[in-house]
């Protein structure tokens, strides 16, 4: 299976393509744009959702579920923010179908007196619902989160990256203070980070978006970014300080303890099923998947391998005590006890990106021992079995700590400091993160962004401006910013 993968280094966008459907993580859904979602994807995405759930959870957030249907006059409350969703909505306009000689009408009799967005995001209809449940600083801080499905009609969608329908996490909190806005808006980042980099085995840059680029409704957004093996960028997670903008479209004030009124204090923050687009284009190579171990839905294999049904049964015997011992540690396993020839399982597993593999054959069974493979390096022994608990546990973390360190170091050695807008070119058109200086202007990071078609990733948290000239006008630099194309 995985030799017949385009080449991930001449053609990766076939590649990933090919390795989503074939690793049996998605398919294409019957409308242009959305996705199915298959079991062993879906597992994946299970594996990296109960991660932050229990995270936020930890951190005193619990979670709701809002409708999927918006009022179309809640969305013109917030004037950026219905300018940043306009072009991307999905508007319900009618509430029954008829069948008329033969074919399936809209019924005109059953068009709604007010139209109906399917929720692109749920800022407005939340806060609609916090208008009626705050009247106190008692009712404050709100720390609700969702996880559902959104839709955005995007133009021109990809596997996990960008669909049309996908699934996400939404936090919506609401404070008194400004101060208590931001502190949330950047403990929920760090949380990102966490799970980009402890879980998912991504490193990541964290910051704040400029204006250009900022959630439409937003004072401030901030994001983590990763890079992937084509050097382009992916957006990983964004956090949001809404300020006041959204609790002043809808009105939500709170009587403070002083009992002056005040204006809700707001943020917003998500991640998507993006990331598992994210985990393949950061960790994969020429064979496939290569999954971090802490979010793998199979984090070893056991291939049985027999030509008679006698040296099958001796086999079955063998593994028995070896698959309660991987049970007790807590490790997820599959024993593939189907028909097909070693060679194919061992592809087919590698194509999935199944951190271990362990093949047991005959004679195997005799000197009482197993062959373990690793599917990050390839690395491949034999170990007595009474050595299974052990090893798996500590190769399950090495795999781990390998793939980030991997990653991290691809990303250092892609990421350059320049100086001038033609050494900035050169890099951008051969791939890779730029850090450069930035004079603050629009002006200016929009005349790069139609030049060059990349842009501002974020103004990171530890830039230093100091002594740096703007990359593209010469100017004075204002920021030090990361620089790249992006998914």
């Amino acid at each position: 299976m995985s030799k017949k993968l385009p080449n991930i280094d001449s053609d990766i966008s076939s590649w990933y393509t090919e390795v989503v459907t074939k690793a049996g993580l998605a398919d294409y859904g019957p409308v242009k744009g959305t996705m199915v979602i298959k079991p062993y994807g879906f597992q994946l995405w299970e594996n990296v959702k109960d991660i932050f759930d229990d995270m936020i959870k930890k951190t005193g957030h619990t979670n709701a579920y809002f409708p999927l249907l918006i009022p179309k006059s809640f969305l013109a409350k917030e004037a950026e923010h219905v300018e940043g969703f306009a072009k991307e909505c999905a508007i319900v306009t009618h509430t029954r179908l008829k069948s008329e000689k033969g074919e399936i009408i809209v019924d005109p009799d059953s068009r709604l007196e007010e139209e109906v967005i399917i929720r692109p995001t749920s800022e407005t209809v939340i806060w609609s619902m916090y208008k009626k449940w705050i009247q106190s600083y008692r009712d404050l801080p709100i720390l609700i989160n969702q996880w559902a499905n959104v839709v955005r009609w995007e133009m021109r969608t990809r596997l996990f990256l960008r669909t049309t329908e996908f699934l996400w996490q939404e936090g919506h909190t609401a404070h008194q203070t400004k101060e208590e806005a931001q502190k949330e808006t950047l403990d929920i980042l760090e949380l990102y980070k966490k799970l980009a980099e402890e879980y998912l085995a991504i490193p990541v840059f964290t910051g704040l978006k400029t204006d250009a680029e900022k959630f439409a409704g937003a004072d401030k957004t901030y994001c983590i970014e990763a890079m992937m093996l084509d050097k382009r960028a992916l957006q990983a997670g964004t956090s949001h300080n809404l300020g006041q903008n959204f609790a002043k479209a809808f009105d939500v004030k709170f009587q403070t303890d002083s009992n002056s009124e005040q204006f809700v204090w707001a943020t917003s923050w998500g991640i998507s099923t993006r990331l598992i687009g994210g985990v393949i284009l950061a960790h994969g190579d020429k064979n496939g998947l290569r999954m971090p171990p802490k979010i793998a839905p199979i984090q070893t294999v056991l291939i049985p391998i027999f030509r008679s049904e006698d040296q099958k049964g001796e086999i079955k015997k063998y593994i028995n005590p070896l698959e309660a011992e991987l049970k007790s540690i807590g490790v997820r396993y599959f024993i593939d006890w189907s028909d097909s020839s070693p060679g194919f399982k061992f592809n087919e597993w590698e194509l999935k990106g199944v951190p271990v593999r362990i093949e047991i054959g005959p004679k195997d069974v005799e000197s009482k021992k197993l062959v373990m493979a690793r599917r990050d390096n390839g690395e491949k022994f034999s170990i007595s079995k009474n050595e299974l608990s052990n090893k798996i546990k500590t190769m399950l973390e090495e795999i781990q700590n390998n793939l980030f360190n991997q990653a991290k170091e691809f990303r250092n050695e892609n990421t350059h400091d320049v100086k001038t807008y033609d050494e900035f070119k050169n890099i951008i058109n051969n791939g890779g993160f730029v850090r450069c200086g930035w004079d603050g202007d629009s002006e200016t990071e929009l005349k790069i962004k139609e030049e060059t078609k990349a842009t501002i990733r974020c103004i990171p948290f530890n830039e230093d401006p100091k002594g740096l000239k703007c990359v593209y006008s010469g100017k004075k630099a204002k920021h030090e910013v990361i620089y790249a194309k992006a998914y």
